[in-house]
């Protein structure tokens, strides 16, 4: 029989601590998505995603004629602040090109900072679970892409990104009910 040597042996034991972290990292995630009371909460931000940036659009399309009409942007933020104000969920527009419309579109420290990175390293939605006191979040951040040439009027920094490519992100914080 033919004697195994140390280094085959060592290979084989760091191929199984990096597949057992790894396995161990897809059960995480795995008993996460598992989660009905997660999964119920990613739904909502889906819908409620596809429900705020199809208005928003056809809004634009619609209404915003010159730069004198009332942005969309505009008119979702204080919709935004009267759906947080009757507790239903938190949502902020948040900037990704460093040069925002608003001071209050800017990223804040820690989850939105990370979710910005993400989207502008291509993912389409960066995600967390938090807890805050006995209570459970999802925080979920979808990107906002350039998406017709309308935005242009308000943001003229927008004038030379490709269409498609993300300029912010819609930063949602929905309770998870278990």
């Amino acid at each position: 029989m033919k004697a195994i040597s140390r280094t085959t042996i060592l290979t084989t034991l760091a191929a199984g601590l990096v597949a057992g972290s790894f396995l161990t990292s897809q059960a995480d995630e795995a008993k996460q998505a598992k989660d009905p009371a997660v999964e119920r909460a990613r739904r909502e931000v889906r819908m409620l995603d596809d429900i705020y940036k199809t208005t928003i659009v056809l809004i634009t399309t619609h209404y915003v004629h010159d730069d004198k009409d009332l942005p969309a942007g505009s008119a979702f933020k204080a919709l935004f602040a009267a759906v947080k104000e009757k507790g239903w969920h938190e949502v902020r527009l948040l900037d990704a090109t460093g040069d925002p419309y608003e001071e209050t579109n800017k990223p804040q420290e820690g989850f939105e900072k990370k979710a910005i990175k993400q989207i502008l390293d291509g993912k389409a939605v960066y995600e967390e679970v938090v807890t805050e006191g006995d209570k459970r979040f999802l925080r979920s951040a979808t990107a906002i892409p350039v998406v017709m040439d309308k935005c242009i009027m308000c943001h003229e920094n927008y004038r030379n990104v490709p269409k498609g490519k993300a300029i912010g992100a819609l930063g949602y914080k929905v309770p998870i009910l278990d």
